[in-house]
């Protein structure tokens, strides 16, 4: 069945406009986002909810629209506009026996990957395959040879000794595919797992100019490569967007990792608030209620406290520290700011995947334009990998 591309991706452009403060406000840097002062009693829900509740509410974000809805009645229309269908063909990942070298998780996304592109073509060109576990997935579901393009020489190396170990038809050979002034080898289907940016862009730029005959694309890292505002890739939508996306609004997209084991969760959350308690430290110190960036910090700072994190901070950022500071005040700031950041992002996150959906559906726009017919599903489910949209598109 045919799809209105267009229609679908006009919806959401003009629901994302709508909602653009909800979406582009980062809690970690602003304490009292604009909607907070619009929407008071969203604000006191949200801030009410314990850290159980936003847990689940962050693993059921259909709920938890249904739940702000109230406040925000257009809400209600976010499951429909993110409608796609599930690709049936149950996965097909390697055996474990020719996997030994390959990430479970990798293995199962490349098996899901590979199966919902099922009848694959003869010739197919892994666009930045990395080590080409992509490939020879593929080889075992059908395909003729597979040909994998990469830029690291020594992932180069590594994927083509794997083929030989496994007697698989597949060859890699390193390539720039950014660099300009090469051909891509001559092909039936193009296809790509998590290119990120720029990479994944290229790729439908350059196999649609090459008129290739199908290109199977999951896209992922959206911001990578963007400078400035981002350059939208159909014609119409360019035309008619409402909404517009810089590389910083553009990471909401990806920010969203499955299950971490829980000493990199607490790890993480020790350090989100260290960071939250220098900046309420350094907006007092400063006399400046802005947001102060910190770069990323020394590993070894992970093992010491938040004293030592402030100073090296201070250190960094050319600023006076006084000798009487009381680090338990400011750390115990950092760890309630916290939990109000982890509410205020609740709402935030429920518009990753409607901005996923769009920068996507303008890829079906531009492809469609090109002169191809074009499928979009979700080829596995959200634990796998919430880097689940492909697109397939098809010449003529």
């Amino acid at each position: 069945m045919t799809q209105d591309w267009w229609s679908r991706w006009q919806a959401l452009d003009h629901w994302l406009a709508q909602y653009r403060p909800l979406w582009a406000t980062v809690p970690f840097s602003t304490p009292e986002p604009d909607w907070l002062r619009a929407q008071p009693a969203a604000a006191r829900w949200l801030e009410a909810l314990d850290e159980a509740a936003c847990e689940q509410y962050s693993e059921d974000l259909p709920a938890l629209a249904k739940d702000l809805s109230p406040f925000w009645p257009e809400l209600a229309e976010r499951a429909s506009l993110l409608a796609v269908p599930v690709a049936e063909a149950p996965a097909t990942p390697l055996a474990e026996s020719r996997a030994r070298d390959m990430p479970g998780r990798k293995r199962l996304q490349a098996g899901a990957f590979a199966a919902a592109l099922t009848p694959l073509e003869s010739r197919l060109i892994d666009w930045c395959c990395g080590k080409g576990h992509l490939g020879r997935t593929l080889v075992a579901c059908g395909a003729e040879a597979v040909t994998g393009l990469e830029w690291d020489q020594e992932l180069v190396v590594d994927g083509n000794t794997l083929a030989a170990r496994d007697g698989a038809a597949v060859t890699i050979r390193q390539q720039d595919v950014l660099a300009s002034g090469w051909s891509l080898p001559e092909a039936d289907q193009v296809v790509a797992l998590h290119a990120c940016g720029e990479l994944h862009r290229q790729l439908l730029r350059q196999g649609s100019e090459d008129g290739l005959a199908r290109l199977s694309v999951s896209p992922c890292c959206y911001h990578l490569g963007v400078e400035g505002p981002y350059p939208l890739l159909s014609r119409r939508a360019r035309e008619a967007a409402r909404v517009s996306l810089n590389a910083s609004e553009m990471r909401v997209v990806v920010q969203e990792t499955v299950t971490a084991p829980a000493r990199v969760r607490r790890l993480r959350q020790t350090v989100s608030a260290w960071r939250l308690g220098f900046d309420g430290l350094q907006r007092q110190v400063r006399g400046q209620d802005h947001y102060l960036p910190v770069p990323p910090h020394p590993a070894a700072l992970n093992r010491a406290d938040f004293r030592d994190f402030c100073l090296w901070a201070a250190e960094r950022k050319a600023l006076a520290l006084p000798v009487d500071i009381d680090y338990q005040y400011w750390l115990a700031h950092g760890w309630r700011r916290l939990h109000q950041v982890r509410c205020h992002e609740l709402v935030r996150h429920l518009f990753r995947r409607p901005l996923e959906l769009w920068l996507v559906l303008d890829y079906a726009l531009y492809l469609e334009e090109q002169g191809y017919r074009v499928s979009l599903r979700e080829f596995c489910q959200r634990p796998l990998t919430p880097r689940n949209l492909l697109l397939d598109a098809r010449r003529g």
